[in-house]
């Protein structure tokens, strides 16, 4: 999975930290099998998180750790069965680059309503976590018709502006992301219907 933003210090970098922690805590051992990474389409490249960003993260009980912003370029699609964007400018910017990936890219926020509008009887048995992960992402996909986008799939960009605005748009990372990650989640188990797990329902208790 791959989230992408501007700079890649303050929402990717956040949303890919605090997913990281949240999948832990969610699947232990089998973390792995989920690869969430992050991106900027203009990165501040080798830098670390903002710090207002690292502090907001800090009260949702992850940390920012050794990140560095990387720069997003085309492989970085090419490699991601999932791509979530902070805007659709950042998902403009993606689709310029590999048009291939357009049934894979999606807003965050987006991607948050569609996991809501499949609901749980969607088909999405196979035989390994990942093939039915890609299963869901196929389904979000097909669904995308069923939802009408705006203004609203945007999350703003905090540089620059005071920390009640980072803390605000870390809580808007925290109700997209973790619900979509709490149905990939679920997929962990051979057999699941992709219902999200009964813990897959908040953000991590804040220190």
């Amino acid at each position: 999975m791959l989230v992408v933003c501007t700079g890649n210090i303050c929402r990717s970098a956040l949303a890919e930290r605090l997913g990281r922690a949240y999948l832990a805590e969610l699947l232990g051992d089998d973390t792995p099998a989920i690869r969430l990474v992050s991106a900027g389409t203009r990165a501040v490249v080798d830098s670390g998180m903002h710090p207002d960003s690292a502090l907001v993260l800090q009260g949702f009980g992850a940390e920012a750790g050794d990140f560095r912003a990387r720069q997003f370029v085309e492989g970085m699609a090419q490699e991601a069965d999932l791509i979530l964007t902070m805007t659709r400018g950042h998902r403009r910017d993606v689709l310029q680059a590999s048009p291939r990936a357009l049934a894979r890219t999606f807003t965050l926020r987006e991607a948050a309503d569609l996991i809501e509008v499949l609901g749980e009887g969607v088909d999405l048995s196979g035989p390994t976590l990942a093939e039915r992960g890609r299963r869901l992402v196929q389904a979000m996909a097909t669904a995308r018709s069923r939802r009408h986008g705006g203004e609203d799939d945007d999350i703003r960009d905090p540089i620059q502006q005071p920390i009640e605005v980072h803390e605000q748009v870390g809580e808007a990372i925290v109700g997209a992301l973790l619900p979509i990650l709490g149905r990939l989640a679920s997929l962990d188990t051979a057999g699941t219907d992709g219902a999200p797990p009964p813990e897959s329902t908040g953000a991590p208790p804040r220190s």
